[in-house]
């Protein structure tokens, strides 16, 4: 084969959908000579397939619609507890329904990156595909593709959609919030998750807003990453600063790296500073001293991403629109009112 005949590195089966027109179904009947491509269409995608140099695949020829009660489901490559505990009762949900669940991860959000997973997952026929959205960025490139099959995002939303399932991130946090300011506190410091992750960015929102609802100054946030490491890091700033009297963070392992820093600092939870934290996680109940923090359905939340899933699948025309699922706060021992301050 001459280098003229090889085909172009990258070129796949989205790239000749896309120089002809069509969708990847389209392209899919063409190269599996299924019948009821019009003679036009059929000569475009062929076109197509000569310009690019296009060698189809097995994956290629693999997308011929056809029922298979498989759903793919993109995940990030992370152990934090929100998304694996997605992941883990949305497979149950699958379970329960009959349908298998083929999973694979993504490391970066970049479109190239997500349209080699988004392959990889339609290769195997799958009939929908639920994507854990821990960077928005992701769901964006995947709106990008003709991707051909339901795709229902997992995502903080500020409204209710079709293909979307959400937790209620936004109320969570002011819920959080506002137990501060009911035991009286007035400075409420704030550090956020990753400036690209959608809970992340609702779960600010909803400070920001509560804190506003009761005309409190929003101070400037520190940013972290979710870890422990980067809330001791928070922590260690916190402890030089005698004007702040509590803590919201956006997750509870952040927590545990503030409660670290500042018990190492001589500053005591919940006499001196309170904390709450956001997720509930199994050992919230365990830390020193136990956690206040806002607990997410998650299980609940993997039955209705599976639900969402059906409805797309098998009666696609059905209506309605999935309303976020309500968090719950978790009063324990992290709060408290304001050192000097009366009971509430």
């Amino acid at each position: 084969m001459s280098a003229a005949d090889k085909p172009l590195r990258g070129a796949n089966i989205f790239d000749v959908a896309r120089l002809a027109g069509v969708s990847h179904q389209t392209v899919s009947r063409v190269l599996n000579d299924v019948p009821g491509v019009r003679p036009a269409t059929r000569l475009r995608v062929e076109q197509a397939i000569t310009q690019l140099r296009y060698s189809p695949s097995p994956a290629a020829r693999a997308l011929v619609t056809r029922r298979t009660r498989m759903i793919g489901l993109l995940a990030p490559s992370t152990a934090d507890y929100g998304p694996s505990s997605i992941a883990l009762h949305f497979n149950e949900a699958a379970r329960d329904a009959r349908y298998g669940v083929v999973t694979v991860t993504t490391v970066d959000a970049s479109h190239d990156s997500v349209r080699t997973v988004v392959e990889s997952l339609l290769s195997q026929r799958v009939e929908a595909i639920v994507v854990i959205v821990t960077d928005v960025a992701v769901i964006e490139n995947i709106r990008s593709l003709d991707v051909g099959v339901p795709v229902v995002a997992v995502t903080a939303s500020q409204r209710p959609a079709h293909l979307i399932t959400s937790i209620d991130q936004y109320r969570g946090a002011r819920s959080a919030v506002r137990h501060l300011i009911d035991l009286g506190h007035r400075q409420i410091a704030h550090i956020t998750g990753p400036a690209s992750a959608p809970e992340s960015i609702e779960r600010l929102r909803g400070w920001r807003d509560e804190l506003a609802a009761a005309r409190l100054v929003a101070r400037e946030p520190s940013h972290g990453d979710w870890s422990a490491r980067s809330g001791a890091a928070f922590g260690e700033q916190l402890a030089q600063d005698g004007d702040t009297t509590a803590v919201f963070a956006s997750n509870d392992q952040m927590v545990l790296g503030v409660m670290s820093a500042l018990q190492a600092h001589g500053r005591r939870v919940p006499a001196q500073v309170s904390v709450v934290g956001f997720d509930d996680v199994p050992e919230a109940a365990y830390f020193t001293p136990p956690l206040t923090t806002v607990a997410q359905d998650f299980a609940g939340l993997g039955a209705l991403t599976m639900q969402r899933v059906l409805i797309a699948v098998e009666d696609s025309d059905a209506p309605g629109e999935s309303l976020p699922l309500p968090t719950r706060l978790i009063v324990r021992e992290s709060t408290a009112p304001p050192s000097g301050s009366p009971t509430p």
